[in-house]
């Protein structure tokens, strides 16, 4: 993967804040294999190929199963996600593609299932991933996916 540029040496109190808004979501109420699930649905609907790579190892070394992670791009259909998985999908999804339309419709099922401190650090791994995102894509260059 060829680098274009590298925003840590040519911004680096710019990419370091993104970085510690990241640090935070670690640290926050938000379950870890939920976070890696988010960060890998978000990165394959944008086309991340470096992210998406980066994602799919995490989860699989943090635990999640193989079937689960090749099953993502199409979690509505399948069994293999739970409620709280399934009801976070959809919020990163409906964020990511910015269908404002569907928050109101969301937001009971997301609250049947998160705290508000839950869906508040929820909102927030989608806006960072979809930020590391738009720097991955920037920075290296590689042949995108098309949107899943």
């Amino acid at each position: 993967m060829e680098t274009r540029f590298t925003i840590l040496a040519d911004a680096p109190a710019l990419y370091k804040a993104l970085g510690a808004v990241t640090a935070a979501l670690g640290a926050s109420a938000l379950p870890a294999g939920l976070k890696h699930l988010i960060d890998l649905r978000v990165s394959q609907i944008n086309g991340c190929v470096f992210c998406i790579g980066k994602h799919s190892d995490e989860a699989l070394r943090d635990g999640d199963r193989a079937d689960r992670v090749a099953a993502l791009p199409n979690w509505a259909d399948s069994s293999l996600f739970t409620p709280d998985e399934r009801a976070a999908l959809a919020w990163a999804e409906a964020l990511t593609r910015s269908e404002s339309g569907r928050v109101d419709d969301l937001l009971p099922e997301l609250g049947r299932h998160f705290s508000r401190e839950q869906i508040a650090a929820l909102t927030m791994a989608v806006a960072t991933i979809n930020a590391w995102n738009r720097v991955g894509i920037a920075q290296f260059r590689e042949a995108v996916s098309a949107a899943a």
